[in-house]
């Protein structure tokens, strides 16, 4: 695709925003994505203990980071707190910054020793939830220097699946809200595409099934990859 094929198809101020965008890639950073309910906290878990067994070091970390911001965060999204969105998006990029380059646990620091980092959302999060109320390019803009991580994985789950499986929560958060389901993941393919040309490797993998074969099929992707062992 030409550069005026990029900018016709999604607008020349767009294209010049993504232009400027961070193509740093954070070696040993695997993140995976996907919609409330895609089961991200669930395959990340699987996957931690897969790479004890297998002797893979690692390290499991989440965004919101459970930090101070990442605290302060998470009491937004429970309505504990109420944020103007801009203000939101402007936190979970703070805490995003400390959670990279923290001295203690940072990101950064653990990717740095051999170990394969595996975080539970990160900036395509932002891209896709913040984007609902601040806009997407205000968003991308906010969130472009940020350096991209080696894997992403996308839990690609339907809406409705999802809210099937949020139907058994008992509580329920600020972005959990059923119609804006099939508009976050629409954004998330936005945000994906929009930075996906930097060379991160990303797996789009069909969240619908077993854990267990749905693990499978991140260990394999997963497994391409030189990984350091214990």
């Amino acid at each position: 695709m030409t550069k005026g094929d990029v900018s016709n198809s999604i607008g020349l101020s767009e294209y010049r925003a993504e232009a400027m965008a961070s193509t740093e890639i954070l070696e040993n950073l695997v993140v995976i994505e996907g919609l409330d309910g895609s089961g991200t906290t669930t395959q990340m878990k699987l996957l931690a203990e897969r790479c004890e067994r297998e002797g893979v070091r690692c390290a499991t970390t989440c965004e919101p980071s459970p930090g101070a911001i990442g605290t302060l965060v998470r009491r937004v999204l429970k309505r504990e707190i109420a944020l103007d969105p801009k203000a939101l998006a402007l936190l979970f990029a703070a805490d995003r910054t400390q959670h990279l380059s923290a001295s203690e646990e940072g990101m950064r620091m653990l990717a740095s020793e051999g170990r394969l980092v595996l975080c539970d959302r990160y900036l395509f999060s932002s891209l896709a939830y913040q984007s609902i109320d601040c806009g997407f390019d205000w968003v991308f803009d906010l969130n472009r220097d940020f350096p991209l991580p080696e894997m992403l994985i996308f839990l690609d789950v339907p809406a409705d699946e999802c809210n099937r499986r949020m139907a058994t929560r008992r509580g329920v958060e600020l972005f959990e809200r059923i119609e804006l389901q099939e508009r976050i993941r629409s954004l998330y393919r936005r945000g994906i595409e929009a930075r996906g040309a930097a060379g991160m490797r990303i797996g789009w993998i069909d969240g619908v099934g077993a854990r267990e074969e749905i693990h499978e099929k991140i260990w394999s992707f997963i497994g391409r990859k030189p990984i350091q062992r214990m």
